[in-house]
């Protein structure tokens, strides 16, 4: 287990399940937006969408973890994060706070298991376990 102080985290929700993305991986946080369709792309590709003249392809999460899209409530965002030198949208369900971990572990080793390759590891905090996205995984095929 290795723990950390100093680094923070966005933790958001996806239906019940929390996650936590690293702060500094993060653009901005936006409210949803209208995303013009690509057609022939991965289900999990929403689209594109033109945040202040940049063209930014956005992604659901729930769709990248398998999980039945739902309609979007006024808690919905999209997390825009920095990745490999371009911008890229994740929605959300809902943006939930800033926090930091006492602890993070490893996650389990499910060899194979294309579920736990998006995860980096398993934050520690008061109101339980945060799953840490690992969006290298989740943003490349």
């Amino acid at each position: 287990m290795k723990t950390t102080h100093q680094d923070q985290y966005i933790e958001v929700g996806i239906g019940n399940e929390k996650y936590a993305l690293r702060i500094d991986d993060i653009h901005e946080i936006i409210k949803m937006q209208t995303i013009t369709c690509i057609p022939n792309t991965r289900s999990y590709i929403k689209g594109v969408i033109n945040l202040r003249s940049k063209i930014i392809s956005i992604i659901s999460l729930r769709a990248r973890f398998g999980l039945a899209e739902e309609d979007n409530t006024k808690l919905t965002r999209i997390v825009v994060v920095n990745f490999m030198g371009e911008m890229v949208g994740i929605i959300v369900d809902r943006v939930n706070q800033v926090t930091s971990f006492s602890a993070i572990q490893e996650p389990p080793d499910h060899s194979g298991d294309k579920q736990t390759a998006y995860f980096s590891g398993i934050g520690h905090a008061e109101a339980g376990l945060v799953f840490i996205l690992n969006l290298i995984n989740i943003l490349q095929e």
